[in-house]
């Protein structure tokens, strides 16, 4: 019996997936080539562009395992998580946690995070630069409504929080890096992911400043920032933090906060 159109395209999905339909098979033409191996011939050349496509996305996933362990890797995912959307750069979104609950990667718990990291980048790198409030902007606005205010970070930007130092693995992962090892036990890295001029980069924040950005993020006024940041560390200096993360071009708009 001849496949209805959405139970035909349900069953390619599904075949793409890995999963054999002798329906589907039963609907394909076949001349000189089986509809099997046509079927085939789809099915890898779909797993392989996706691999591709996510080996570019999660270059350094890549280079602490290898190509071929990161096939493997890959592959499993696209059996589980087609793409959503036709644009491969939006693809991979999951990627950071099924590598967390892959069983091949259980011996290289910091995988995760650097798989979080690299999507963080390339989500940044193709987020719209736009504008950055700069200490011009402060000059009109009294002080004392200064600590009700609220900041907005840029479009793409993230936080990653670690209990491994993923910014030295990052680095020891890059083209040309020296061949010392990291210590996985030196201490976690918070991280905020950001967009630049032609690129995308992190800072490295120290527990008082990630305690503050994780709180501006959820949307509360500086004030409750502050007060969350020196909860995590007494020795949070709000100036100092607020005049680095300002240079550093980390906000995007000042506005009222509702959250308290």
């Amino acid at each position: 019996m001849q496949l209805a159109l959405p139970d035909l395209q349900a069953a390619f999905a599904a075949h793409v997936a890995g999963v054999d339909r002798p329906d589907l098979v039963a609907a394909v033409v076949g001349d000189t080539i089986p509809a099997e191996a046509r079927l085939r011939v789809y099915r890898h050349h779909v797993s392989h562009s996706l691999s591709a496509a996510l080996a570019a996305t999660f270059p350094t996933v890549q280079a602490l395992v290898g190509e071929a362990f990161f096939r493997g890797l890959a592959q499993g995912f696209v059996a589980e998580a087609l793409p959503a959307q036709p644009v491969l750069t939006e693809y991979g979104a999951e990627f950071p946690a099924f590598v967390a609950t892959h069983e091949p990667a259980r011996a290289l718990p910091y995988l995760a995070d650097i798989a979080s990291l690299d999507w963080a980048l390339n989500v940044a790198f193709h987020s719209p630069e736009g504008r950055r409030v700069a200490a011009v902007d402060l000059a009109g606005i009294a002080a004392e409504r200064l600590p009700s205010l609220s900041i907005v970070l840029p479009e793409g930007a993230s936080l990653i929080r670690s209990l491994y130092p993923i910014d030295r693995i990052w680095k020891a992962s890059q083209p040309g890096a020296s061949a010392d090892t990291v210590d996985l036990e030196a201490g976690r890295a918070d991280l905020l992911v950001l967009r630049r001029a032609d690129d995308a980069a992190f800072i490295v924040l120290d527990t008082g400043e990630a305690a503050f950005v994780a709180a501006l993020v959820e949307g509360v006024s500086l004030e409750s920032a502050a007060e969350g940041a020196l909860s995590a560390d007494p020795s949070f200096d709000l100036s100092a933090a607020f005049a680095r993360l300002l240079t550093l071009e980390a906000f995007a708009a000042l506005q009222q906060s509702w959250g308290g």
